[in-house]
């Protein structure tokens, strides 16, 4: 996976063949903030700075700048698949929240 990382905002990176540019956007905001560049050096300085001048513009603007993530998470699942982790974190003596917070992390980390 093609991913850079500053100051708590990331970016996956791709390169546009056509125009023959390494090009990026901050990951996890709605904000769009965008980078590119010729080479790779160019391209990580090119992500710091854009991370810089958006936590600099939402300063000046007086907004927070916006965090990638915020630790909330909501979405449905079938029922059946629900019932069965309420089960397992009951099981393993948590909370449902505990459980599938371990379990998403286990998750993650064996991709990344």
């Amino acid at each position: 996976m093609n991913v850079m990382s500053h100051k708590g905002y990331f970016a996956r990176v791709e390169y546009d063949a056509e125009d023959e540019i390494f090009f990026g956007r901050l990951a996890g905001i709605t904000d769009g903030v965008g980078f590119h560049a010729d080479t790779v050096s160019d391209l990580k300085a090119a992500f710091h700075d854009a991370v810089d001048d958006y936590i600099e513009t939402c300063a000046k603007a007086g907004k927070d700048p916006q965090k990638p993530y915020s630790g909330r998470m909501m979405f449905r699942v079938d029922p059946e698949i629900h019932a069965k982790a309420a089960r397992a974190a009951a099981l393993a003596g948590k909370s449902l929240n505990q459980w599938a917070a371990e379990v998403l992390a286990e998750a993650a980390t064996e991709d990344a």
